[in-house]
């Protein structure tokens, strides 16, 4: 988020001719030097110009604004910035903060695992939410002692978040086609698929990309890699 002056010049001034004076009674071929006044015109004239018409003018202003809106609906495609308004991905992500969102990401390329999405709310596609990727079409998803297991691997999970709950418990959930299984980073505040259940990838706005405000934390959104423990880890 000084005028200067110059020392004035003589008003009149002398040029040595360069050519031979042609025939008496021939009229000079020379141009007026560009900036010089006619003989006969006031002193300190400046050129005559032409004024640009009202109709010019309302056209310009017109394809200006055109313009302006058509370049607006062309990013509002590709990305869109939004508020979080809750607390369901804290400490990573805290109310009052801003992101764009990348629009492009899934309609270009494929959800991962560790991905932070904004969706719109099955419930209620007016509201949208923002979580983490956990699970992919075809995963089964379980949760029980407080950990995740995916396909019967624990997640590895070393980023930072509230942990899941000691006895909470869900049940093997499979993801079926086209579905992502998602959750908070605060797992002990959060409304996610361990409420309502995979959500379909047709509702994915797109993929968290960058971090606007506050302006101390801008920057991109990290994606966090989610490996899964060899089996019997």
């Amino acid at each position: 988020m000084n005028e200067t002056t110059n020392p004035a010049g003589e008003r009149y001034g002398l040029q040595q001719e360069t050519s031979a004076p042609g025939p008496v009674g021939a009229e000079s071929a020379a141009a007026t030097p560009p900036g010089i006044a006619p003989i006969g015109a006031p002193a300190g004239a400046p050129p005559a110009q032409a004024q640009p018409s009202t109709w010019t003018m309302v056209r310009e202003l017109v394809e200006t604004v055109v313009l302006s809106l058509i370049i607006f609906l062309l990013i509002r495609q590709v990305i869109q910035n939004y508020r979080i308004e809750n607390h369901s991905m804290e400490p990573n992500f805290y109310e009052g903060q801003f992101v764009l969102v990348n629009k492009l990401a899934y309609r270009l390329g494929s959800p991962a695992r560790g991905d932070v999405v904004v969706f719109h709310n099955p419930r209620n596609t007016n509201e949208d939410y923002i979580k983490r990727i956990i699970g992919l079409p075809g995963d089964t998803v379980e949760i029980r002692d407080a950990v995740i297991y995916i396909n019967g691997q624990r997640l590895v999970e070393d980023f930072t978040h509230n942990p899941i709950p000691v006895g909470e418990y869900m049940p093997p959930v499979t993801i079926g086609e086209n579905q992502l299984f998602v959750m908070g980073d605060n797992r002990p505040n959060s409304s996610d698929s361990r409420v309502f259940g995979a959500i379909s990838q047709d509702l994915a706005v797109g993929k968290a990309w960058l971090r606007i405000w506050p302006l101390n934390l801008f920057g991109v959104v990290e994606h966090e890699n989610l490996p899964l423990a060899p089996p019997g880890q």
